[in-house]
């Protein structure tokens, strides 16, 4: 919540007021936990889902393996009061590939079109999309992958230009683009198409819509240490900006989850090196971030250095 906080604030509300259409996304929750978690799990769980006004449109993206449990997962999404559902089928970490689940269920079509039925039946309310891969070890698998995903008639279909085997480790293959719009505007016409993968800034990203004719794309990694991202075609690198950006987070981090004791303050450094780098001294000052035990540590390094 912390993180897309600060995207609610620092690129809604931008002074250009022209790049802010976009969409947030909760981090990925397992719907086991959300169907059938004790009350402390689901304590846990329920805090990846919370979200502030100002945080809309904002999707839940979920996952599984079980249809049952992702209908019940689905359905307290939509009281939640969210604006969609997203179902993670791209994930490829060990540890949700041997659940069945993330990209898994590239090589187990029939559950995945089960899961997503089950996920509109649990959200009929709001708009149900997938997230997902051009393959699980081969490219060649896309077109009979996506072409199923396609008929179960989803309201949006974000692909990661990677095959699942291939993780993060080779450049995102932009080229097979147009045979997925293609696949679109055969098989289910009216759902939108999102793009993911080595986006570099909201320039970068439109020249991509553009050039192969998706109708968006999804930022992950690129945007972290930018709250401003979605306001600018390029990157704001003035250090003393950085650095107040970086107090506000922690500001929000300690109130919104360390406190709490939702988040341990571990999670909170791998933003240290998106925010405090590419300046003089700026490897330096990280490496005194990096040894700091909590916020309050943290940012009064910070304060000193401002």
């Amino acid at each position: 919540i912390a993180f897309r906080e600060m995207f609610a604030i620092y690129s809604k509300n931008c002074a250009q007021g022209k790049n802010n259409d976009f969409v947030l996304f909760t981090e990925f929750t397992p719907a086991d936990g959300l169907a059938f978690g004790d009350d402390q799990a689901q304590e846990k769980l329920r805090a990846k889902l919370c979200f502030t006004e100002r945080q809309r449109p904002i999707v839940a993206q979920i996952y599984n393996s079980n249809p049952e449990r992702m209908q019940k997962a689905a359905a307290l999404v939509q009281n939640l009061g969210f604006d969609g559902v997203d179902i993670n089928m791209g994930c490829p970490v060990n540890a949700v590939v041997r659940q069945i689940s993330g990209a898994a269920l590239i090589k187990y079509p029939d559950l995945a079109i089960r899961i997503i039925d089950a996920a509109k039946r649990g959200a009929p309310d709001i708009p149900i999309s997938v997230k997902t891969r051009i393959g699980y070890a081969s490219k060649s698998e896309m077109h009979n992958w996506i072409s199923i995903l396609l008929k179960t008639r989803i309201d949006a279909l974000t692909v990661h230009l990677r095959t699942r085997n291939q993780f993060s480790k080779v450049p995102a293959d932009w080229s097979v683009m147009p045979e997925i719009i293609k696949l679109r505007d055969e098989i289910s016409p009216n759902t939108i198409i999102v793009g993911n993968g080595d986006v570099h800034s909201v320039g970068h990203g439109i020249k991509l819509t553009k050039e192969y004719g998706c109708d968006g794309i999804m930022v992950g990694r690129a945007a972290f240490g930018k709250p401003d991202f979605f306001c600018h075609y390029g990157v704001n690198l003035d250090p003393h900006w950085k650095i107040k950006t970086l107090l506000h987070h922690l500001d929000l981090f300690d109130k919104l989850l360390f406190k709490k004791r939702y988040k341990s303050f571990h999670v909170m450094k791998k933003h240290f090196k998106a925010y405090i780098a590419g300046w003089k001294g700026a490897k330096e000052l990280r490496a005194r971030l990096m040894d700091t035990e909590n916020p309050n540590e943290a940012m009064r390094i910070l304060e000193s250095v401002i």
